[in-house]
């Protein structure tokens, strides 16, 4: 299909499509060639000031807060529907903004779809309380509320996918939203924005304020008005936002960042474990919180190991983001290009050995790092340590189950973990004793959104997905206890 020209983004503020208030624009480039893309409306404090106010006053006042259930599922069923009808132009705007390739694009932007429509049934089937009687006193019975204005704070990577992760729950539980989106990729959460447009949902009901985490997306944390904050991103600015809400006590949800290890054992499928690998990391370019970015390896399988990892890294197909055939794109900017070749960089001065593809001459003009392989790696080194958020592997011989275990735990995140071995009772027995949210067993990373997202330590609080992000974050219980018969209540004050 054809694609239009680019248009600038506005704001979408109270049902209409808005410039800011002080008319700022900043720019929006293109990672593949560094070239300005369009420009992008700069909301700041006034801006989510007039958003909070819309979203809050379609909540109180408007028929969203007292909508039958069923007619609001119909709204959330009709974005599910109107993203399918614009799932290819997702894709394109998605690769064109985030340098991502199109062909892992176009499942997210399914994936975006299913989202709504896994909220609709989730919602109808689960949003129900609990009731107990006591005796023939008492009924006590629960129910779950929607918060209010819900502040929305999403990531550039993969930005269609997970912010329609929050945005989907959010308004199915009957919640008014403002979302900030990554400012290095807006283009998604402005289309999402037209639809909800054409989906016709009430005024005020979902709100887009782009711009820059220090002006609009602290104004959206601090707003008292905001009765939580959902926020994916880097673990620093997570804290910074959990500071940030404590002065209005809000709910927080934090998915933060990750430094997954992936132990594969001496009796493991290999190859089964070597596609596990390589797509664990340099999918999403490798800018994906729950990448396999340690891979332990048994000694005895590790040279074969990484010489097939060599081959695969010298194979794997660099080049534009919107051929079918590309495997892996550039960097979402120069900025991060910088941190990750700086993190390359200081991988050869903590003695490993570098092992990496080769980006052909004719797209260098983009933020390209090429599959990167950084062997003889210890596990107390830097780049095993932090989160280099890139198509970067480090790899770490192990001998012992105890060993290996203690080494992935020995890092400050704790999201995601993959074991790679034929022995179920070991599978079983190392998964549970990793310190994170997320396991896979003999399984790469798949997702059923029924179960609960998450990690602990350094990697975040709360957990997302399923009936976690309907009870636990988007609604709030409500406990009502009511006499059904006589009983005894204390008579203070009362003659005898």
């Amino acid at each position: 299909m054809e694609h239009k020209q680019v248009e600038n983004v506005q704001l979408y503020i109270n049902g209409e499509f808005v410039d800011a208030s002080d008319s700022e624009q900043f720019e929006n480039k293109n990672p593949f060639t560094n070239k300005v893309t369009n420009s992008v409306a700069k909301g700041t404090g006034q801006d989510i000031e007039k958003a909070v106010t819309a979203a809050d006053k379609a909540f109180r006042n408007g028929p969203w807060g007292t909508m039958k259930l069923k007619e609001r599922m119909k709204y959330i069923e009709k974005i599910a529907d109107l993203i399918e009808e614009e799932a290819e132009e997702i894709a394109h705007l998605e690769s064109l903004d985030s340098g991502l390739p199109i062909s892992q694009t176009r499942k997210m932007a399914a994936r975006g779809a299913e989202n709504f429509r896994f909220y609709t049934r989730m919602v109808q089937a689960r949003m129900h309380g609990d009731a107990y009687q006591v005796d023939d006193e008492f009924m006590n019975y629960t129910i779950y509320q929607p918060l209010g204005v819900v502040g929305l704070i999403t990531p550039w990577n993969a930005p269609f996918m997970l912010l329609t992760w929050k945005v989907a729950p959010a308004l199915a539980t009957g919640n008014t939203v403002v979302l900030k989106p990554a400012e290095l990729s807006p283009l998604s959460a402005n289309i999402l924005a037209k639809i909800i447009h054409k989906a016709e949902l009430p005024k005020g009901v979902f709100n887009v304020v782009h711009g820059f985490g220090e002006t609009a997306g602290e104004a959206l944390v601090k707003h008292s008005n905001v009765e939580a904050i959902s926020f994916t991103g880097e673990t620093t600015t997570g804290k910074r936002i959990i500071k940030n809400s404590a002065d209005s006590l809000k709910k927080t949800s934090m998915e933060l960042g990750g430094k997954s290890p992936l132990i594969v054992f001496d009796d493991a499928d290999i190859e089964k474990a070597l596609d596990a690998a390589v797509w664990g990391i340099f999918s999403f370019n490798g800018e994906r919180c729950t990448a396999n970015s340690r891979v332990f390896l048994h000694k005895d399988i590790k040279d074969k190991f990484v010489a097939a990892l060599k081959e695969r890294v010298r194979n794997i197909a660099i080049g534009d983001p919107m051929d079918d055939a590309t495997e892996l794109g550039p960097l979402i900017d120069q900025g991060h290009y910088q941190k990750v070749t700086g993190y390359i960089q200081l991988a050869k001065e903590e003695g490993c050995e570098v092992i990496q593809g080769t980006v052909p001459a004719e797209v260098q003009t983009g933020n390209f790092v090429p599959p990167t392989l950084l062997l003889n790696a210890k596990n107390d080194m830097r780049v095993c340590q932090d989160e280099i958020f890139g198509p970067v592997m480090t790899v770490i011989e192990f001998e012992t189950e105890e060993e290996v275990v203690q080494m992935a735990n020995d890092v400050d995140y704790g999201l995601a973990g993959y074991v790679w071995t034929n022995d179920i009772k070991r599978g079983h027995r190392v998964a549970q004793a990793i310190d994170s949210g997320m396991l896979w067993v003999n399984s790469q990373n798949v997702r059923d959104l029924r179960i609960p997202f998450g990690g602990m330590k350094a990697s975040g609080i709360g957990r997302e997905g399923g009936h976690f992000a309907i009870f636990e974050f988007y609604t709030e219980p409500k406990a009502i206890h009511v006499a059904i018969g006589d009983h005894h209540i204390p008579q203070f004050g009362k003659k005898k």
